[in-house]
């Protein structure tokens, strides 16, 4: 039987990068799934899923809204009947000076990364409890929930903002067999950071493309750049029946680079 045969699982932010890679190992260990993005490329991640024999069904919503947060886990209810697994991996980022770094800017990724977070892990969490089953709330932070890069203040505060919602949630949630959990991917190639490169590389010096991002490369242990993959195979893990006994923590997958 397949590790996750029978569930339903939700992945926000589900078109591209981390998010698509989750979305296939989920499917192909046996989820059923509600895939939700603002971007039109994740009709294409379902439709691919679909192609190789799984189940999906994709929405396009913004995770800042409450009533599209809804409409997704509505979906999800109206197509499986349950929701076993919410994966919170909508996010952004802008890179700036402190100076040139707009109230816009700051609302944006703060809307998106926390707010986002907390509306579909409480809509995830209600309908969980009304099932009575138990079930998983998976929440993306970052290496910058533990050590804030320069020129992305709003980031930072945005994921460290996660991790404590995650230890909050974990704590109310738990006697209900409601595990809340959180991950930090570090250095991933991926389209994010493509452009944390191209800007970061802007900012602190002239480097062309790829230039600053094989040099931080070479501080991680592992001496390479994780692929979605691999931060795919750890929120399967998450969100198994292994980790029943696995709530409140934030787990690094970034070869080594932060250890804290």
């Amino acid at each position: 039987m397949k590790r996750h045969e029978g569930k339903v699982a939700v992945i926000t932010g589900a078109g591209r990068g981390i998010g698509r890679c989750i979305a296939k190992k989920l499917s192909a260990e046996g989820a059923k799934l509600v895939l939700a993005s603002i971007e039109e490329p994740v009709h294409e991640v379902a439709q691919e899923i679909k192609d190789s024999g799984g189940e999906a069904v994709s929405i396009i919503a913004d995770v800042t809204k409450k009533e599209q947060v809804v409409a997704i886990y509505q979906l999800a209810e109206d197509t499986y009947g349950r929701i076993d697994i919410s994966v919170q991996n909508a996010g952004v980022i802008r890179i700036a000076k402190l100076e040139d770094t707009t109230e816009e800017d700051w609302d944006l990724v703060m809307t998106v990364n926390t707010k986002g977070v907390f509306l579909c892990a409480q809509e995830a969490a209600l309908r969980m409890r009304k099932y009575g089953n138990g079930g998983r709330i998976i929440n993306t932070a970052s290496g910058q929930a533990r050590d804030g890069f320069i020129y992305t203040p709003a980031y930072a505060a945005s994921k460290f903002g996660v991790i404590g919602m995650t230890q909050s949630l974990a704590k109310e949630l738990a006697k209900e067999k409601i595990t809340v959990n959180a991950y930090c991917p570090g250095i991933i190639e991926s389209d994010m950071w493509t452009y944390n490169d191209k800007v970061w590389g802007e900012l602190l010096g002239d480097y062309k493309p790829g230039e600053l991002m094989a040099e931080w490369v070479k501080g991680i242990p592992m001496a390479y750049a994780g692929d979605g993959t691999e931060v795919a195979d750890l929120v399967s893990f998450i969100a198994s029946d292994e980790a029943s006994y696995l709530t409140g923590q934030t787990i690094n997958i970034d070869g080594g680079l932060i250890m804290s």
